[in-house]
């Protein structure tokens, strides 16, 4: 049951309906990460997603497709063709100054090569990939793994034009802020590279979601939607994600103008419900990881918390299949609140 908040909130987005008949309405998505628990193969996935009204499907990690071997891919290429459902794939770091990234996997360049010729094949017009987390501001700078991004992105440069393949490069987990991530898109070349902006990660930096879409949506190729709850702690902030319709964070506004910006785009629900995520900027070593952060934008993004109240961390789940259960709950939800937002 919606709360009178989320109904008030829908009544205001209303005119996103009327929007999506004068225009190519945004695609309604999901990304897989959103069904992580479940340990379903890549045909059960695609069977839910289709349940669900999704017309794009984003693989945003090698796990959820099962493997990158051709047979595997022609599979879940026919199978969602036959679904109607566009595919979309993705991999992890492709900064080999990184510490999320993977060596034990290959060089980067090759890794991302390997990725262009599997999008070729299971029929996706991009691939997804991260710099990495916010573990690679400490101790920085954050530039220097932007340089050994575009570096790797630079050498595969040929090989994805020459398969018609962008490279979607996603403000991922708190690595960077938007204005970082156009840099390092203008750097390696808007020819081939392209955002997938997430509505969820920019708090994880400090940012103002709807920042974010003001400076990313001429580069958007694709996308991850999240809500999230900001709140003021003593020690300065915290911030939560939630379900669609149960943060602070205009989530109305952003789907709004999305939609505007980014017509014809994937619009794909990553689902995460997690408690919180505290962010102690009175304390000034915190700040020795975040000292290229505009003041104008951390004011953005206090404005957030001063405006917040505490959200309660969601209830342990007391046994897996509970725990993929209300995963299931959280998305579907999000999903019907996403809908109506978009008529």
């Amino acid at each position: 049951m919606m709360t009178r908040r989320q109904l008030i909130a829908l009544a205001a987005a209303a005119p996103l309906a009327a929007a999506a008949e004068n225009g190519p309405a945004v695609r309604l998505g999901i990304d897989l990460f959103s069904l992580r628990s479940q340990n379903w193969s890549p045909a059960e996935l695609l069977d839910y997603s289709a349940k669900q009204g999704a017309r794009v499907v984003h693989f945003s990690e090698i796990r959820f497709i099962g493997s990158l071997e051709p047979e595997n891919l022609r599979k879940v290429r026919q199978q969602a063709e036959g679904l109607g459902i566009e595919v979309e794939i993705g991999m992890k770091s492709i900064c080999p100054t990184s510490k999320m990234f993977d060596a034990a996997a290959g060089p980067a360049e090759q890794q991302l090569t390997r990725m262009i010729d599997s999008a070729n094949i299971v029929g996706s017009k991009i691939v997804r990939a991260v710099l990495g987390s916010a573990e690679d501001r400490r101790p920085g700078p954050i530039g220097r793994h932007i340089e050994s991004t575009v570096e790797v992105l630079r050498k595969a440069r040929s090989k994805a034009l020459d398969a018609n393949i962008k490279i979607a490069i996603e403000n991922h987990a708190g690595d960077m802020q938007s204005h970082e991530v156009k840099t390092l898109i203008e750097e390696a070349g808007r020819d081939f590279v392209g955002s997938c902006l997430d509505s969820g990660n920019p708090l994880w930096t400090l940012e103002d979601p709807l920042v974010a879409l003001d400076i990313l949506h001429p580069y958007v190729l694709t996308s991850h939607l999240r809500d999230s709850a900001v709140w003021a702690v003593p020690e300065g902030a915290a911030v939560s994600w939630v379900r669609m319709g149960e943060g602070n964070v205009n989530i109305e506004e952003f789907v709004r103008r999305y939609a505007q910006l980014c017509p014809g785009r994937a619009l794909s629900l990553e689902s995460i419900v997690m408690g919180p995520r505290i962010y102690p900027y009175r304390d000034r070593a915190f700040w020795e990881a975040y000292r290229d952060i505009p003041a104008w934008e951390f004011e953005r993004f206090v404005e957030i918390a001063e405006r917040g109240k505490p959200k309660p961390a969601p209830p342990r789940a007391g046994s897996p299949a509970e725990a993929a259960a209300r995963e299931r709950e959280d998305l579907e939800a999000s999903i019907a609140y996403t809908k109506k937002l978009l008529g």
